[in-house]
């Protein structure tokens, strides 16, 4: 599967959009599904929102939710095995010869266009109901462990020796991470691109300097 066709079946998962009640199955369903739950959980709490109440807002029934999602916290993390193949792909694309830093570099740059301007408002509000629920942030700290893992294989694969492949996959995973918390903010203009360029230039400055007793 190439980059450009995990892009498109990611945005077709993620994207959110409010629209009048459609019959079951019809498709849009998920993503009325996503957007009614997350603004529920705002507005009311993760733990006082059950998977009923959100179908029924909606029209649609309890069990047609569980044909969607195996469970409410599925709706906010929906999309991540895509988001990691995404980041794979980009390793996988990487010209031969590249550096690990290279390497990161391009898993990095291929999941740039998962997070449009226009998605900076569902992604904050998202992450404000994650950060209001101790076990939802445990399944994020989950999510981003995993991704290290995959980004750390992939880099073996493409013949980076260790620790330098755990090093280097785990700085990708920290400078999205970070990235990500920096696009978010309110106020913040810039894309997660620039900002995940910025980072890692500052890491190479971190890593290259010079070091003194």
């Amino acid at each position: 599967m190439s980059v450009t066709d995990i892009n498109i079946r990611l945005k077709s998962v993620a994207v959110i959009t409010y629209t009048e009640p459609m019959v079951r199955w019809q498709p849009g369903t998920s993503e009325r599904l996503q957007a009614a739950a997350l603004e529920l959980f705002a507005g009311r709490g993760y733990e006082q929102t059950t998977a009923a109440e959100i179908a029924q807002s909606v029209g649609l029934t309890e069990r047609t939710f569980f044909r969607h999602f195996s469970d409410k916290r599925e709706v906010l993390f929906r999309g991540q095995e895509l988001l990691t193949e995404a980041f794979l792909g980009g390793i996988a694309a990487a010209p031969e010869g590249a550096t690990p830093m290279e390497l990161v570099a391009a898993a990095l740059d291929s999941v740039a266009d998962f997070f449009p301007s226009e998605r900076r408002s569902h992604a904050r509000l998202r992450q404000s109901v994650i950060d209001q629920n101790p076990a939802l942030q445990e399944r994020e700290r989950h999510k981003m462990s995993v991704l290290a893992s995959a980004i750390g294989d992939a880099l073996r694969e493409r013949g980076v020796a260790e620790p330098t492949a755990t090093l280097a996959a785990q700085s990708a995973g920290m400078v999205f991470g970070i990235a990500f918390t920096q696009w978010i903010r309110e106020g913040e203009e810039r894309s997660i691109t620039d900002i995940e360029h910025e980072l890692l230039a500052e890491l190479r400055r971190l890593t290259g300097a010079s070091h003194t007793a």
